[in-house]
């Protein structure tokens, strides 16, 4: 646990306890370092593409077209629409989706890339055979090689994710964010990362923002309960090019690794 002590003129010290994992003092996890460098490079229409399948998938999940009981679904409308897509766009991805049924599939994969890192794949296809080949080509090559189903998942857990502009008072920041029903709040170089429930995130993410914060981005996301720390540039460097290999793969929807690189290494990566 971390204390985040809060002073309040004339009423004493507040001391408010939040878990916020030990790997961030000094050092990224790959969620943070994809945010980073996506929102360097970020193409909209690979976004806008990955955003019309995370829709149709949604859709045809157990909660069904409706955003009021599908929360899944509600999240991803969200996102497309913070990304600006227009809503005839929105509308269409979610008819196709109850209309056609299966020309999508969900595919998970699980493996190891180089060093062993632990990564979880999110792809969504219409076509299984050539999708697998073409992960399973990517996990090879880098090194690594594709596990079965629980091999790595189970040092995952899925989380909301609300991205949120840092302020400079981040004391102050961190107990509203806390009383807007943040469970755990990490600290990075531009940002405030608010994990929640997946099936709040909605209502949170609309609080944080009625507070009047910054809300960059959000999504549903899994995160590593352990961490792998890569101990030097050109192993983190190998393994930054492997996953970038993989999110580079057109029917790949997201990708999550236990990847954890100290900030002195990235700073070397940077140059």
């Amino acid at each position: 646990m971390t204390e985040v002590v809060i002073h309040f003129a004339g009423f004493g010290t507040l001391a408010v306890y939040c878990i916020i994992p030990e790997y961030m003092s000094g050092h990224s996890h790959y969620a943070t370092i994809k945010r980073q460098k996506e929102s360097k490079d970020a193409q909209k229409g690979q976004v806008f593409s990955r955003l019309v399948k995370e829709i149709s998938l949604a859709a045809r999940a157990g909660g069904g077209p409706d955003v009021n009981s599908n929360y899944k679904l509600r999240v991803a409308v969200d996102r497309a629409r913070a990304a600006n897509m227009p809503k005839d766009n929105i509308e269409r991805a979610i008819s196709k989706a109850i209309k056609t049924g299966g020309v999508l599939d969900e595919i998970t994969y699980e493996g190891f890339g180089p060093q062993g890192v632990s990564v979880i794949v999110e792809a969504a296809t219409d076509n299984k055979n050539r999708t697998s080949q073409e992960i399973k080509n990517i996990f090879e090559r880098g090194g690594g090689g594709l596990g079965g189903p629980g091999s790595v998942s189970y040092n995952f857990k899925s989380q909301g994710l609300v991205i949120v502009k840092k302020e400079n008072d981040v004391q102050s920041q961190t107990l509203k964010l806390i009383e807007s029903g943040a469970e755990d709040i990490n600290e990075t170089n531009d940002a405030m990362e608010v994990y929640t429930a997946p099936a709040d995130l909605t209502s949170i993410r609309q609080k944080i923002q009625e507070e009047g914060y910054d809300v960059i981005s959000f999504d549903i996301v899994k995160i590593a309960n352990s961490t792998q720390t890569v101990s030097n540039a050109s192993d983190a460097e190998k393994i930054l090019d492997f996953l970038d290999s993989i999110n580079s793969n057109p029917d790949v929807q997201k990708v999550y690794a236990n990847l954890d690189i100290p900030e002195d290494i990235l700073k070397q990566l940077d140059k």
